[in-house]
């Protein structure tokens, strides 16, 4: 009778061998799947997306500083109509109305971003068509020099200069946090996969050995040596084996559907994961992790930004208050002729100069409030980045000492994971020659198991606080080198 219960426990044990690896299946490492993240997921399409955005948002920024030549007018104007004429002695006749007066003009300006003018060249030539008397003439400026000049008023070319590269250098720090939080991303779903991989794999080797001690004990109950209720117990420890198995291939399916899903994967291929044990032991000074995410961060920069931006607001409620004026002029050359060539040949010198202005009398109180407004803003942003500035160091050394006490507990898990896996064995054996109950053997499988989910889950827990470290830092303390660069 033992004899045959021997053969089985080995026929049982091939065909679980065998089960396990009929199906060859290609292995990803955390790396790997970061990298794979990195380079075709659609959260990494959409950084990029945003990305190329916020350049060519720059680019704009920067054609406001260099000249822009354009082409305008007005092809054909053309008017047939009866219209009024004012008379000498102030009688009014209607007199029919049959031409053109079309226009072509070519500027080209520069704005002067430390004063907020504007200066400018053009050459502008019209053409007159009087269809009624059949004849048409030429004039217009060949060449005009000007500028436009607002005084005491709000500059927005002056804080655009201060404002947008530092909007622009916060964009390409959003990009690289982005990219760490991808890694995060990617890290949450690769131990969501892994768990279920293992939790299979868990369940699978409980159905084989509750299966094995099974049969074992049906054999030792028929000779009498185990009562009726231990074996009852055993087949439903089976049954529940049984059911384990089948809820973890179900969590194994959808967990990895949604690391596909965020890789971008379309293929029906099995992922394999390997548990990444090589936990990095490099030494984090809170200080220097502190002082990286300040030189670093697009929040850092943001900080002084939101400050400039306050500040903006005030000059510019400061600056709609009081005397408003704008100063114009202009020199060039103007003509007129029957023959286009001829309005370029001894044409007449033109000037022009305005000045115009706006002074409130009355506005009840409204620009004052305007401004105080703005003043009562700008202190409300001061003490809101304080505040920020103080929690985010406040998260960079939690995070530091967060993940120093994760790395310990990784060493602690995995320790404890082998010594239950040696306690179960041992404990196992034991039953099968009947020296602990089945009360003791059911106590080991269930330390057993929650030491491999523990391990695997400080693993997991150590991996997203290191990417957290590096989003909150820019700074790869396994390398030693800044991110952004």
């Amino acid at each position: 009778m033992n004899r045959k219960y021997f053969y089985t426990i080995i026929i049982i044990t091939c065909f679980s061998f065998i089960g396990h690896h009929s199906f060859a299946q290609k292995t990803y490492t955390l790396q790997d799947v970061i990298q794979i993240a990195k380079t075709q997921s659609p959260a990494y399409k959409r950084a990029e997306t945003i990305k190329e955005n916020r350049y060519w948002q720059y680019r704009v920024y920067k054609s406001n500083f260099v000249p822009q030549l354009s082409l305008s007018g007005t092809v054909p104007n053309f008017n047939r109509s009866v219209t009024p004429i004012t008379q000498e002695d102030g009688s009014t006749e209607y007199r029919s109305v049959f031409n053109s007066n079309s226009d072509v003009s070519l500027n080209l300006e520069q704005q002067i971003g430390l004063t907020g003018g504007t200066i400018f060249l053009n050459s502008t030539v019209n053409r007159f068509d009087d269809f009624e008397r059949n004849n048409f003439r030429y004039g217009g400026d060949p060449l005009s020099v000007g500028f436009i000049q607002p005084l005491f008023r709000f500059n927005e070319l002056k804080w655009d200069k201060k404002i947008e590269p530092l909007r622009f250098e916060e964009s390409k720090r959003e990009f690289v946090e982005e990219f760490e939080q991808i890694s995060k991303d990617v890290t949450t779903r690769f131990f969501n996969l892994l768990s279920a991989q293992v939790s299979l794999e868990i369940a699978q080797k409980n159905l084989g050995n509750n299966d094995t001690i099974y049969k074992i004990a049906q054999g030792r109950y028929e000779l009498g040596k185990i009562p009726e209720n231990e074996l009852l117990q055993l087949e439903l420890s089976l049954m529940n084996s049984r059911q384990a198995v089948a809820q973890a291939k179900l969590d194994l399916e959808t967990t990895q559907l949604a690391l596909k899903a965020f890789l971008g994967l379309k293929n029906n291929d099995e992922l394999n994961l390997v548990v990444p044990e090589d936990v990095p032991l490099f030494e984090i000074d809170a200080d220097i992790a502190l002082q990286e995410a300040l030189n670093n961060r697009q929040e850092a920069i943001g900080f002084k930004r939101r400050l400039l931006e306050a500040d903006k607001e005030v000059d510019r409620a400061q600056g709609e208050t009081g005397l408003n004026m704008d100063l114009y002029g202009s020199f060039g050359l103007t003509n007129q002729a029957e023959k286009l060539p001829a309005i370029y040949q001894t044409p007449e010198n033109q000037q022009r100069v305005q000045l115009g202005f706006s002074i409130p009398i009355v506005d009840w109180g409204r620009q004052k409030s305007r401004v105080k407004t703005a003043e009562a803003n700008y202190q409300l942003v001061q003490y809101t980045v304080e505040q920020e500035r103080v929690n985010f160091e406040q998260e960079v050394y939690t995070q530091v000492r967060t993940l120093e006490m994760l790395r310990d507990q990784v060493a602690i898990t995995q320790k404890a994971d082998d010594i239950s896996q040696r306690r179960y064995n041992i404990a196992k054996n034991r039953y099968l020659i009947g020296k602990i109950s089945i009360t003791d053997l059911s106590i080991a499988l269930t330390e057993k198991d929650q030491a491999k989910r523990d391990y695997i889950n400080s693993l997991g827990n150590f991996w997203q606080a290191y990417y957290n470290l590096r989003q909150l830092t820019l700074y790869d303390f396994r390398e030693n080198r800044r991110l952004i660069e």
